[in-house]
This record gives structure tokens, sequence and C-alpha cells, in this order.
């Protein structure tokens, strides 16, 4: 398998990020991750678990993946938009000191790694979804 497969088709978008997400999620609870640069709240650690086993489920669930298969193309470019908006609305925020700014919407702190992260995940999940053509399923 190529790596534009495994990368660049919304299947394997769904894959290699609900892998990442999932395990983000769990060593998040470790608190490993409460630098003044990187800091995982409680919250978004569930978001990373809970993203990351829906995106798993909807490829490796027997039934649930063919009933989603037609829509993963759709549901990699939701993934865009929202790592897109978290990635900008991050930067418009003013600067805190984590963990005691809770500054989206009073869930999760956006640092500007996290800002980062979100704008390439944007990036990647938007070429997932329109390199798809160029690479057959």
């Amino acid at each position: 398998m190529s790596v534009r497969r495994i990368f660049f088709t919304p299947r394997g978008f769904l894959v290699v990020a609900g892998i990442v997400l999932l395990v983000l999620g769990i060593v998040g609870f470790l608190n490993i991750f409460i630098s003044q640069t990187f800091y995982l709240t409680t919250a978004e650690n569930v978001a990373h678990v809970v993203l990351g086993a829906i995106a798993l489920a909807a490829v490796f669930l027997p039934g649930l993946n063919s009933a989603l298969a037609p829509h993963y193309r759709s549901f990699v470019i939701a993934v865009g938009l929202i790592a897109l908006f978290f990635g900008v609305y991050g930067l418009l925020l003013p600067g805190g000191s984590p963990p005691a700014t809770l500054n989206t919407f009073g869930v999760a702190n956006l640092e500007f790694i996290d800002n980062v992260i979100n704008i390439l995940i944007a990036a990647w999940a938007f070429a997932a979804a329109f390199l798809t053509e160029q690479v057959p399923a």
C-alpha cells in the first residue's frame, strides 16, 4: 500500500487520524501534556478518545463501515473545516498561561502549538478529501 493511499484518501485519513487521536487522548489522561506550550485538559482528552474511536469505528466496524463508506469524503471535509475553525479561532484569542486559561468556549485551551496543529490537520484533511480522484480507492 502506497503512502499516498494511507495518508491522502478519506479512508486513510480516518484510520491514521483516528489512531493518533485515540492514542493522544489516552496518553493525555496520564497528564504528560501539561507544559506551558502544550496543555491538554480532561475535556480535550475525552474529545480525542471519542473522536478517535468514532473515526476507527466508521472504518472498521462491520455494517457501519459499509453504510458510512460513501460519506467518508464528506466526514473528512467536515473534520478539515472544524480543525481550520479552531486553528484560526485560536490564533485570534488573547494568549494566556494554561491551565488557568480555558479560552475556547470554556472547555479547552488553545496554545499556539494547538493552533498550528489544527491548521496542519485541516490541510491534511483537505488534501485527503480532494486528492481522492487522483488515487484509486
